[in-house]
């Protein structure tokens, strides 16, 4: 187990561990919905799967709409590999940027599950799909998420290959 806690790093305590918990008793609070087991082990690993799927909806809609609107600006890729190499306080200000990006994604979920449960009760096919539909939606998500991680390792590679050939 000890070997287990370390291995867990800053960031995944801070984009999914956290924010896991957060939602989870904000979700139980406002809804009157317990999601939570009863035992430590069970409730960690339920509060890091939630923080995961919040953080990855932060990822694929909070961010991409950020920057439509104009909230964020990010500098390039390139730049941002270089810079950090030399500014090491660089990663630990974009930890804290995610974890805040991923706390927006907890609040708007909550509004949208609230939505859902509103119109849940007014469209009754919407009960008997509800298993299928959260099934879609993770698919949905996570596939996303592997696209746009590969994007970015690729995009590391590149920059790392032609960093190589540069000297």
């Amino acid at each position: 187990m000890d070997k287990l806690i370390d291995k867990i790093s800053s960031y995944n305590i801070l984009n999914n561990l956290i924010p896991g918990c957060i939602f989870c008793y904000i979700f139980s609070y406002s809804s009157g919905v317990d999601i939570l087991p009863d035992r430590t082990i069970e409730l960690l690993l339920v509060y890091y799967f939630v923080g995961m799927v919040i953080s990855r909806l932060g990822s694929l809609v909070v961010e991409p709409l950020s920057i439509k609107i104009g909230v964020v600006k990010y500098a390039n890729h390139p730049d941002y590999i270089t810079a950090s190499k030399k500014d090491g306080l660089i990663v630990t200000l974009l930890e804290t940027s995610n974890l805040y990006r991923t706390i927006a994604a907890g609040g708007l979920l909550t509004v949208l599950i609230k939505l859902y449960i509103v119109v849940e009760q007014r469209i009754w096919f919407l009960l008997n799909a509800r298993s299928y539909l959260v099934g879609i939606m993770l698919f949905v998500l996570f596939l996303l998420s592997y696209r746009k991680q590969a994007k970015y390792i690729k995009s590391r590679v590149e920059h790392a290959i032609k960093n190589d050939n540069e000297e």
